[in-house]
C-alpha cells in the first residue's frame, strides 16, 4: 500500500497539463462533446488514455475543465463586459466580444458553450446539463447587472432586466451559430450594432 501511494507522486507526469487542456478545449470547441472521441482527444493532447484519466478524470470531467478554461479564456469578455459603466456599454461589449471570439481565424468558429452539446445521446447528458447551467449562469449575471442599472437610473424604471438579459444572450448565441455557419466578422458586427439601436431610452 505504501509503495502504491508513493509511486505516482514520485514519477514526473511527462507532459504539460496546461497545454494538453488547451488542446482538449479546442477539440471540444470544434467538434462538440460527442464529436470529440477519447481517441481524438488523446491524440490531440499527445498523451495516452491512461494519462488522460489520471490527470483529468473521465471524458465528462475533462469537458468540465475545458469549459472552465474556455470561460476564463476565450469567453472572459463576458466578465469584463459586466464592469462597463452603463447597461448599453455592457450589451455592446458582450456582443462585440461574441463577434470577436467566434470569428478568430486561429480558433474554431462558433461558441463551445452553445454548440458543445446541442445534440448528444444519453452518454452526453452530463455535458448537456453542464452547458445549460453555464448559459443560465451567464444570463443571470447579465440580468443582475441590468437590475442594478434600473436601480441606479441607467435604464428606465419599467425595464424588465430578465427579458433584456435574455435578449442580449439570445442574440450573442445567435452570433455564435452564424459564425459557425461561416458568416463573416464584419457582417456579424453590423447585426450586433443593429440589435442595439432600439435600446431602452431614458
Amino acid at each position: 500500500m505504501e509503495t502504491k501511494r508513493k509511486s505516482p507522486a514520485g514519477r514526473p507526469r511527462g507532459f504539460d497539463t496546461d497545454e494538453a487542456l488547451e488542446r482538449a478545449m479546442l477539440l471540444f470547441w470544434e467538434h462538440g462533446y460527442e464529436g470529440a472521441s477519447t481517441a481524438a482527444l488523446t491524440k490531440a493532447m499527445g498523451i495516452s488514455t491512461t494519462s488522460m484519466y489520471a490527470a483529468f478524470g473521465n471524458k465528462a470531467e475533462l469537458f468540465r475543465k475545458a469549459l472552465q478554461r474556455y470561460t476564463e479564456g476565450p469567453s472572459a469578455y463576458l466578465a469584463r463586459a459586466l464592469d462597463e459603466p452603463t447597461a448599453l456599454g455592457v450589451a455592446t461589449a458582450i456582443l462585440a466580444g461574441a463577434v470577436r471570439t467566434t470569428t478568430r481565424p486561429a480558433q474554431p468558429h462558433g461558441c463551445l458553450g452553445v454548440q458543445g452539446a446541442l445534440s448528444t445521446s444519453d452518454s452526453g447528458q452530463e455535458a448537456r446539463d453542464l452547458l445549460v447551467a453555464w448559459r443560465t449562469d451567464g444570463c443571470s449575471c447579465i440580468r443582475e447587472r441590468f437590475q442594478r442599472a434600473v436601480d441606479e437610473g441607467d435604464l428606465p424604471p419599467h425595464t424588465d432586466p430578465g427579458l433584456l438579459a435574455r435578449y442580449v444572450t439570445t442574440f450573442a448565441y445567435g452570433i455564435a451559430v452564424q459564425a459557425a455557419s461561416g458568416v463573416g466578422r464584419d457582417e456579424l458586427q453590423e447585426l450586433a450594432d443593429a440589435a442595439l439601436r432600439n435600446w431602452p431610452a431614458l
